[in-house]
């Protein structure tokens, strides 16, 4: 069973239909919303800051989502995926993105609708990832822009796997 804890007065909110593995870690001012799944090791921490966690996101084993105390928030939108082992630290991921696996996302950046980040990219503090573009490397930067129905697809296809992976733990 998913370790869920109250802290500083706040206590995680589960929306339906999420799966949470049996080790995930959720603490605190956490709001996740409905069909999400949260898999094995990661930690959604709470403590410091709000975590506000849209409809139908995936995050993938062992990724971290936390902020900075009174100076940032973590948001995701819907339909995002969060791929293995990604740090996301106070950023703003909108709608539809897809985060690569070991990527680390910081504090006040934001990536954009249908946006990619490149597998082990670093998402500097205040970068802001264009809508509908790939961006890789450390730091990350622009590569090019991305098919827009292309992309749409490949993210809610995604989407839609880890809504059927999470089915068969239920």
């Amino acid at each position: 069973m998913a370790l869920i804890k109250s802290v500083r007065g706040f206590t995680p909110q589960i929306g339906n239909n999420v799966y949470l593995a049996d080790n995930a870690t959720i603490i605190g001012d956490v709001i996740i919303g409905d069909d999400c799944s949260i898999w094995f090791n990661t930690v959604l921490r709470g403590d410091v800051n709000s975590i506000r966690i849209g409809n139908r996101v995936n995050i993938q084993d062992g990724s971290v989502i936390h902020t900075l105390y009174e100076k940032s928030v973590a948001e995701i939108g819907d339909d995002v995926s969060i791929g293995h082992n990604v740090v996301i630290h106070g950023a703003k991921i909108e709608n539809g993105a897809l985060i690569g696996m070991g990527a680390v996302v910081l504090d006040h950046a934001i990536v954009g609708e249908g946006a990619l980040v490149a597998a082990g990219a670093v998402v500097l503090s205040g970068t802001i990832v264009e809508a509908g573009s790939l961006y890789g490397g450390t730091p990350a930067k622009f590569i090019k822009k991305l098919d827009p129905e292309q992309s749409k697809e490949i993210n809610q296809k995604i989407a839609r796997n880890y809504l059927m992976y999470s089915e068969w733990y239920k």
